[in-house]
Order: C-alpha cells, then structure tokens, then sequence
C-alpha cells in the first residue's frame, strides 16, 4: 500500500513539473531588479533558481556556524544523561551523598531535570535533610506541579505529617492527579482516620489499576474495616455496612468492626445477628470470641436466644474454646455459676488462656472464692506473658479427665459429640 501511494506521489509530481515547465517554455517571464541606479533582468526561471540556491547558501552558512554550539549543547546532554546514570545507581547502592551530588548536577541538563530533581530529593531525605530535599524539588512546583505534589507528600508522610501531605496532594495545580497519587492520598486519608473516604476512592484505583488486584483487596478490606469503625451515627455505619460487597461482609475482621461499632452505638441485635450470620457462613474463633463479649441483653428472652444460639454452635464444634468462653460469659450473664465454670475448665483443656482464667477469676469472686478468685487472675497474668500455669486447687482428678475427654464420641455424620 506504501509503495503504491509513493509511485501515485511521484506520477503526480512529475506531471506538475512537466505542466510548470510547458508554461515556462511558452513564457519564460521577465523579471527585472532595480538596485543602486543599476539594472538587473533576467527571466522568472533564473530568478527562481538563483533565489534557491540563495537561499541554500544561507541555510549552509547558519549549519556551519551553529556546528558549534550544537555539538556543545549534544555534550552537555550526554554528559547529563551520564550523571543521571551515576547518580540513580548510586542511590541504589545506598551512596547517598555522591547520589544527591550527581543528580543535582544532571538537574542542569533541561531534559532530565525532572526526574534527577526527583531523585535528588529522595537522597536527600534518605541522609535526613528534609529542607535540602525541598530546596530540590522548589523547581518543580511551577513545571510539574502533579510530580511535586507527590514527592511532597511522601516527604510529609514519612514525618507523619498526613495533613500536611493531604494539602500537598489536594492543591489545584496538581489535579488531575495520577494513578499513584489517587494511591497516595487514599493512604494519607486511611492514616487520618477517614477510611470512608479512602474506601471510596477505590472504583477509581481499580480503573487507573493503580496497585496490584490482591493489594487493592487488600486496601479493601483495612479501609472498609475502618470505615465502619468511623462512623458517627447508626444511619452512617448502615449505609456503609450495605455498601459492602457480600464477601467482605463475611470477612471476620470487616464483621468484627461493624459488631463493635454497632453494640457501641447501642445496637445490639444488628451487632449479634452479624456475627451469627458470618459464623453460620464460615467459622471464626475470633469472632466467636466477640459473640461473648458483645454488651449482654437487659431482656432475657433476647439472653436467652443468644444462648440457645451459641449451643446449636456447640453441637458442631465442642472443641472450639472461644465458643466455650462465650457460652460461659453468657451464663455467668444468666446467674448460672457452676455452668459457667463448667464450660470455662473444658475451655481451659482445649487450650483456651489468660480470657477464660480471667473469667473464672471473675466467677470465683463473685461467689466468694477468694484463693481460687486469685489464682485464677495470677493464672491470667501468666497466660498473658507465655509462661507456664498452677492449677487450682479443689478440682478432683474425675473433673479433670472429664475436661480434656469432653468430646470423645462421633455421630454417624463423623461429627464430634458431647459424651452423656
């Protein structure tokens, strides 16, 4: 195809030149000069042919005299090029100093002045002078205004000054900001304690693909986290939670957030009910954990709901210790003390630590027990720090078999059971 449309240039030319030259056979012109009281003719043929080479002598004498400041300004720029080269790999060997030196000097070469700049600053900031690193990166504010609002920011964000990296990033001249600085400041919103804000910058990360799909999974599951722990009022902390995509309402850490924020603004039923519907989708310890400690219900049919709940859990997972704190919590709540210690030794023997002695502290002080209240809070401190445990005094040799032998026996579906 290109050489068909050539060919088809050069007919054409061909032809206009042999057209223009007919024309000039038939009337070569007259063309006559009047200079300093001579005269000059000559046809319009000659007078174009001598303007042409005129004008070639001219171009000829302008490339012979700028030769060399050409071949000075091409110098100048490999040997810029040659100190940027130096400069970054000496950054990358950790040469800070002799990084920052190189860079600074290939910032006077025009066409890599911003990234030698860029990287100037950083040497800088890596040997700890922040305001030399400013006073690099000061030309860039008027010339690459996005380029310097990011690298102003990272220089505030490692001070922890995301306030003041949040300004930098938010400043006219930088928008549209690109794909790294969308990142960037959702981080810097994450750190101020605006998840929301971070989360919902998410759509537009996903589009630029401005990290990784697992990393902006990632992100997704901190800033919604964060998100709801932030919110102000039950309305807000509802529409975010239905905001959520249905995986990340499963996800024990997303859950855990909306529960605490929920039973903190007195929401009780929504906090239990999302965490009795993520362990009926997928089991959590950490989240069993948390169905105890979850303010108890003022109304007992709703205490005892919560109960019967966490014992059809029981049913499948006789071994799980968070659950078997959490039914004793519960029926601590329901004044049901030798229940309570019950399940908090079979806790104890499938190696629950410090949460369940420090309830059976808890019981044991209540009912007046006060040797066996001490060591158990003496036993809390000890599974706290790792280090080994006493056993309480007054449990027989049968209570203890029957602890670490609560779940012996299968169903026929291989389920564990409780022995009768």
């Amino acid at each position: 195809m290109n050489l068909f449309r050539n060919l088809l240039f050069w007919i054409a030319l061909a032809l206009l030149g042999a057209l223009v030259a007919q024309v000039f056979v038939q009337d070569p012109g007259y063309v006559l000069v009047r200079y300093g009281g001579n005269d000059y003719s000559t046809t319009l043929v000659g007078a174009l042919f001598a303007t042409v080479v005129a004008l070639l002598l001219l171009w000829l004498a302008w490339k012979v005299l700028s030769l060399p400041f050409v071949a000075f300004g091409r110098h100048r720029k490999k040997q810029a090029r040659a100190r940027l080269t130096d400069g970054l790999l000496a950054a990358e060997y950790g040469h800070w100093t002799r990084a920052e030196k190189s860079l600074a000097q290939a910032a006077q070469g025009e066409e890599v002045a911003t990234i030698a700049q860029l990287a100037a600053a950083r040497a800088a900031q890596q040997r700890g002078d922040t305001a030399q690193a400013h006073q690099h990166l000061a030309p860039l504010a008027t010339k690459q205004p996005a380029a310097h609002a990011l690298a102003v920011a990272e220089l505030a964000i490692a001070e922890h000054r995301y306030a003041d990296a949040l300004a930098a990033l938010d400043a006219p001249a930088a928008q549209p900001l690109p794909p790294r600085g969308v990142l960037l400041r959702a981080r810097t919103l994450a750190a101020l304690g605006r998840g929301g804000e971070a989360y919902g910058l998410l759509g537009a990360l996903r589009q630029q693909q401005a990290a990784s799909g697992a990393q902006l999974t990632e992100l997704e599951a901190q800033w919604a986290e964060a998100g709801l722990r932030e919110a102000a009022d039950a309305n807000v902390l509802a529409d975010r939670w239905e905001a959520l995509p249905k995986p990340l309402r499963s996800e024990p850490r997303t859950v855990a957030a909306y529960a605490e924020r929920a039973a903190a603004l007195r929401w009780d039923d929504a906090a239990a009910k999302s965490i009795e519907s993520a362990l009926d989708a997928s089991w959590d310890e950490s989240l069993a954990a948390l169905y105890g400690r979850l303010p108890v219900p003022q109304d007992r049919t709703r205490l005892d709901a919560r109960r019967a709940q966490a014992e059809r859990w029981l049913q499948a997972r006789p071994m799980s210790p968070a659950l078997l704190v959490t039914l004793a919590r519960l029926a601590l709540a329901q004044g049901q003390w030798p229940q309570a210690e019950g399940y908090l030794h079979r806790a104890l023997a499938q190696g629950a630590g410090a949460e369940a002695w420090e309830e059976l502290g808890h019981g044991f002080a209540a009912i007046g027990d006060e040797p066996r209240a001490r060591q158990s809070y003496v036993n809390a401190l000890r599974a706290t720090r790792g280090e080994a445990v006493d056993e309480l005094p007054g449990r027989d040799l049968r209570q203890k078999i029957f602890d670490q032998a609560a779940v012996e026996e299968r169903d026929e579906h291989g389920v564990p059971r409780l022995r009768e």
